[in-house]
């Protein structure tokens, strides 16, 4: 498992910055695949008492909302959000209509819907505006950076030094001394960034960002955990071997990224 994700992992690597660094349109494409990818692994965990079928149209919409949401952000467009959103349930509640004769628990196939949109393609298109602002290629490969450091720093830690359960019910092999060496590594990879990009930044909002961008990502990872667990589902998927599913991919980085985005905001 260990040698396949590092694997997939390095083949992916190269293409992942290169797409980071042209930036515009191919990595809109990117986000919107991600997100397509994603969308469907949320419904086949969300839906998962429904067996193999996706129940109705409602789901589809979903799907449809995330090249939707991506190519508002793309353009400029994140005032266009809750109009778009409203949209979303006014076309979802309509389907519903017709559906509730036949299964009542429609309202409940709605709820799951708009979760997972509020969760993937809103989350996710919130990394096009970091890739557009200035410095935006630096911005997004330190967060993305942040992100998967902690991430890879938290398995190994857990994995040879971990004693006490972090969160036992949603995830029982994490430990809270992963979850500490994840937040060592989100600071060393803000420190190497800080040290050979960002000279002109103070180091106490750089070891802000990493504490709250690490610590968002290690919510993020454990929400996406706790939806697996309530399914009774281990992997999203298996697009990415050695990873699992593309969710279990980017769970920590659809958390990270909203508070990455805000924060540069604040500061901007």
């Amino acid at each position: 498992m260990h040698l396949q994700r590092w694997i997939t992992g390095l083949i992916l690597l190269p293409v992942l910055i290169f797409i980071l660094y042209r930036g515009g349109v191919l990595f809109a494409v990117l986000i919107a695949a991600a997100g397509l990818a994603a969308m469907w692994e949320y419904f086949r965990i969300a839906y998962h008492a429904w067996q193999k079928t996706l129940p109705g149209m409602i789901p589809v919409l979903g799907l449809a909302m995330v090249p939707v949401l991506t190519c508002a952000a793309h353009l400029g467009r994140l005032d266009l959000f809750p109009g778009l959103l409203a949209l979303n349930l006014l076309v979802a509640g309509t389907l519903s209509l017709r559906e509730f004769g036949r299964d009542a628990r429609v309202l409940e196939v709605i709820q799951k819907q708009i979760q997972g949109v509020l969760y993937i393609p809103v989350l996710l298109a919130l990394l096009i505006p970091i890739r557009q602002a200035p410095q935006g290629f630096w911005l997004i490969f330190t967060l993305v950076f942040v992100v998967f450091a902690g991430d890879t720093l938290a398995l190994y830690v857990g994995t040879f030094l971990g004693r006490h359960k972090l969160c036992p019910t949603i995830s029982p092999k994490k430990t809270i001394e992963g979850s500490l060496g994840g937040l060592g590594g989100s600071l060393l990879a803000g420190t190497i960034m800080k040290l050979s990009i960002f000279h002109e930044v103070a180091w106490g909002p750089v070891v802000l960002f990493c504490l709250l961008v690490g610590a968002a990502g290690q919510i993020g990872d454990l929400f996406e955990s706790q939806m697996k667990r309530a399914s009774g589902i281990k992997d999203s998927g298996g697009i990415l071997p050695g990873h699992g599913g593309m969710l279990d991919r980017i769970d920590a980085l659809l958390f990270a990224g909203p508070v990455a985005y805000g924060l540069i905001v604040l500061v901007s």
